[in-house]
This record gives C-alpha cells, sequence and structure tokens, in this order.
C-alpha cells in the first residue's frame, strides 16, 4: 500500500514543530544576554550526564574541537564548568559541572519545563490528552534518531518507498 499525503506530510510537519518548540524554549530570564544557545547546550549536557570527557560533549552535542574548546573556555571563565587533564591520558581532558552551573542548569530546566507547562494548561482537555497519548511514540522516535538517523541526503522517494515496503505483507 502506497503511503497517503498525510503520512508525508507527517516528518516535514514534525521537524518543523520540534524545531519551532525547541527555539522558543532557549528563551529563559535564567541565561542573561551573555549564554548562547551552544553555550547552554554544553552545560545541560556536562550537568546531566558528567563528568564528561571533551569528546564526549563533543560527540553529544555535534561540535567541531575548535568550537568546543571555545565553549569550554567561556564556560570555565564564567565559573559554570571546570576542565581538568586525565592522570591518566594526558591528550584527553574532563569537563564537571560546578556548583554554579548545576544551578543555572536547574534553573534553566526549571523555566523551561514551566513554560510548557503553562503552554499545556492553556490547551483543551483533549488536546492535552492527545499531546499525552503521543509522549511515548515521541521518545521512541527520539530513542531511535539518537541510535543513528537515516543519511540526511537520502532521496524522499526512498523514504516513501520505506513506508510502502513497511506496509507490505512479507
Amino acid at each position: 500500500m502506497a503511503p497517503n499525503a498525510t503520512e508525508l506530510e507527517t516528518a516535514p510537519r514534525l521537524r518543523g514543530t520540534v524545531g519551532k518548540l525547541a527555539r522558543l524554549l532557549r528563551r529563559t530570564d535564567a541565561l542573561g544576554t551573555d549564554l548562547t544557545p551552544t553555550r547552554v547546550a554544553v552545560l545541560l549536557t556536562a550537568d546531566r550526564h558528567g563528568p564528561l570527557r571533551l569528546a564526549e560533549v563533543a560527540e553529544r552535542e555535534g561540535l567541531n574541537p575548535t568550537l568546543l574548546s571555545r565553549t569550554i573556555a567561556e564556560l570555565v571563565n564564567d565559573q559554570l564548568v571546570t576542565r581538568t587533564s586525565d592522570p591518566e591520558d594526558r591528550r584527553s581532558a574532563w569537563v564537571h559541572v560546578t556548583p554554579a552551573g548545576h544551578a543555572l542548569a536547574e534553573q534553566v530546566r526549571g523555566e523551561r519545563t514551566a513554560a510548557v507547562q503553562g503552554a499545556i494548561d492553556d490547551l483543551d482537555a483533549a488536546d492535552r490528552a492527545l499531546i499525552d497519548a503521543a509522549l511515548p511514540a515521541l521518545e521512541r522516535l527520539a530513542q531511535t534518531l539518537s541510535e543513528g538517523p537515516p543519511a540526511l541526503s537520502e532521496a524522499p522517494e526512498t523514504h516513501a518507498e520505506r513506508l510502502t515496503a513497511k506496509d507490505e505483507p512479507r
């Protein structure tokens, strides 16, 4: 069975919506004016998963070594993280979140959660139920993408063919 028009529109609509939500949630009173989205992302990653090796931070955030080095230096200067050499491998370094960095990360998460909760509260009961019902599927989608998304250069026809093949009996 060929994919219908709705199925072909789902991925671009979802990508656009998730992107817009992410951009809107970047704004927070906790950040002031000098923390870039990259610095916030690195801080939140180090706080949630740290301490981490610099290479792990780069991989998780998709940052090149030059940008990561500059970002870490700025966070160290702001006393939000510390950078220490690995005693067993001098070529490697670790990032640790300071108490001030942890407090800021918690404040950012709290403000973002409150913003989402406020927006959800403004929706009617039917929309709140739909969002709640969709969360498990969205969590599985996030897990699937974190394990390695399909090639970004994949042609839309290939996606449609994949949808069709998935629906065909084996």
